[in-house]
C-alpha cells in the first residue's frame, strides 16, 4: 500500500516536526492531540468554550503554529503548512481510517502509548502502518495486547530531533512485524524523507542513544578522574576527534538534561547487567543541575550560561563542577592536543590525540577505549552488523567516524594491544 496520507498522534515538538517533514515533501497529515481541560484567559475573552472546536483543537493548532517560529526552520516553505490538517483526539480520531501510516509521538511512557494504540487498532483501515515514535520504549510491550494484524503491520520509527536536519530514522520491528512492511518503510524513509535507515533490534534505547548515551556518561565518568575542565572536555571531544562543535557538555545542553536522564533510565531499569546499570546510573551531579532547574538551552543555564557584561555584549561562561558556580572559559594547554591540531588527516589527529602521554590524551584513550569495547560487544544485540551501529552513529550524533570506523583509523591491532595489555 503506497503511503499518500498520515496521521500523526501528538503534536508537541516532535509530532509536529514530522507532520512538518510530511509536508516538505509533500505528504499530507492529520495532526491529532488530547483536548484541553481548561479554557485560557485569551479564550475567555474571545467567549470561548470546551465546546468550541478551536478550543478543542488547541493543541494540534499550536504545534502547528509554532512550524513557523521554530529554531532552525522546520519547514522548506511556508506554504507546506496547508497539507496540515488538525483535530483532535475526541472528535476527530476515526479520520485516521482515511491514513496510510498512523505515527503514535504521544509521552514516553508506555502505559500511555498503549492506550492511545488500542484506540488505533479500533479505527485504523486494513493494511496501514502502525508506528510508535519512541527514543526507547519497548515496541514489543507497546503491541503485546493487540491482534496478530495489528501486530504484523506494527513498528518502532526513531526521527532523531530536528526530524528535517537529522539524516538517522531507526525502524525497530518486532518479531511479528511484515518484513515486506518493514522494506516499503526503509524504501519510503530513504527515497521520500530522505533518511538514512538502519534497522534496530527492540533493545533499551536501540543503537545510537544506547551508545551516545554510554559516551557521554563515560566522558563525563572518567573527566572526573583528571583535571580537566567541562570547556577542555568539549575541546578535545568536538572536531578534532571527528565530532560536531556541541562535542559532549554543549550536546546535552542542547539535549536536556532531563531528557537526557530519561534515556539513560530507559537502560537501568531494563539491564540486567550491573556494570552497564553502574555506568548508566546518572551522577549526583547532573541530578543536582536538573534540581536547580539548570538545564540546559531551554532553561537558559546548564552546563554553559549566557551572561551580558557591563559594556553591553555577552560572554559564554562554563559551570566549575567544583564550586557550582560559572567562569570564563579558558585556552587549553596539551601537547597531544597541539600536535592534532598540526596533525593533517582525522585518522592522524585521532592518533595524536590517544597515542601521547600527556594527561589529555590519557583521558582520551581511557573514553574511547571503553566506548570502543562497549559497541563491539553490542553486536547483534543492538544491530545485525557493525555497519548498522555505524551508520546510526554517523547520522543520529554527526559524528565523522562510527565506532568500528574509528577503530581502523586509529590501528586496530595497535589498539587492541594496548587494551589487552591495560587488562
Amino acid at each position: 500500500m503506497p503511503i499518500r496520507k498520515v496521521a500523526v498522534l501528538g503534536a508537541g515538538v516532535m509530532g509536529a516536526s514530522i507532520a512538518g517533514h510530511l509536508a516538505n515533501v509533500g505528504i499530507p497529515s492529520i495532526l491529532l492531540d488530547v483536548v484541553p481541560k481548561e479554557v485560557t484567559e485569551e479564550e475567555v475573552k474571545k467567549g470561548l468554550s470546551l465546546s468550541d472546536r478551536s478550543v478543542r483543537n488547541r493543541l494540534a493548532t499550536l504545534g502547528k503554529r509554532n512550524l513557523t517560529k521554530n529554531k532552525p526552520a522546520p519547514l522548506y516553505t511556508q506554504e507546506v503548512l496547508s497539507l496540515i490538517e488538525v483535530g483532535n483526539f475526541e472528535d476527530d480520531f476515526a479520520k485516521i481510517a482515511q491514513c496510510d501510516w498512523v505515527i503514535e509521538v504521544v509521552v514516553e511512557r508506555l502505559d500511555v502509548k498503549k492506550v492511545i494504540l488500542e484506540k488505533v487498532e479500533q479505527h485504523r483501515k486494513q493494511g496501514s502502518i502502525v508506528s510508535s515514535n519512541t527514543s526507547g520504549v519497548s515496541i514489543t510491550a507497546m503491541a503485546q495486547d493487540r491482534s496478530q494484524d495489528f501486530r504484523r503491520h506494527f513498528l518502532g520509527t526513531h526521527f532523531f530531533n530536528p526530524p528535517r536536519y537529522m539524516k538517522l530514522l531507526e525502524l525497530i520491528p518486532t518479531s511479528d512485524t511484515d518484513p515486506q512492511l518493514i522494506e516499503q518503510l526503509r524504501q519510503f524513509g530513504e527515497e521520500v524523507l530522505g533518511k538514512g535507515v538502519v534497522i534496530a533490534h527492540d533493545t533499551p534505547n536501540f543503537i545510537a542513544n544506547r551508545i551516545g548515551t554510554f559516551g557521554l556518561l563515560v566522558t563525563l565518568d572518567e573527566m572526573k578522574k583528571t583535571s580537566l575542565s567541562i570547556d577542555d572536555v568539549d575541546v578535545l571531544t568536538g572536531p578534532i576527534l571527528g565530532r560536531p562543535k556541541s562535542a559532549t557538555f554543549r550536546t546535552l545542553d542542547l539535549v536536556g538534561l532531563d531528557t537526557f536522564i530519561h534515556v539513560a533510565n530507559n537502560v537501568v531499569s531494563a539491564t540486567t547487567d550491573d556494570a552497564e546499570k553502574a555506568i548508566f546510573t546518572v551522577p549526583d551531579t547532573l541530578n543536582d543541575m536538573v534540581s536547580r532547574g539548570w538545564l540546559g538551552e531551554k532553561r537558559g543555564q546548564g552546563f554553559f550560561k549566557k551572561e551580558r557584561k557591563s559594556d553591553g555584549s555577552s560572554e559564554i561562561m562554563v559551570l566549575d563542577l567544583a564550586t557550582m558556580t560559572y567562569r570564563s572559559r579558558r585556552r587549553l594547554s596539551s601537547s597531544s592536543y597541539e600536535a592534532a591540531r598540526q596533525a593533517g588527516s582525522l585518522a592522524a589527529k585521532m592518533k595524536a590525540l590517544l597515542f601521547s602521554e600527556d594527561e589529555v590524551s590519557q583521558f582520551l584513550w581511557q573514553v574511547i577505549k571503553r566506548v570502543l569495547i562497549y559497541s563491539a560487544s553490542l553486536v547483534g544485540e543492538i544491530a545485525d552488523d557493525i555497519i548498522s551501529i555505524d551508520q546510526a552513529m554517523q547520522w543520529g550524533f554527526n559524528w565523522n567516524l562510527g565506532p568500528f570506523a574509528m577503530w581502523d583509523a586509529i590501528g586496530l591491532a595497535k589498539s587492541i594491544e594496548r587494551m589487552q595489555k591495560e587488562g
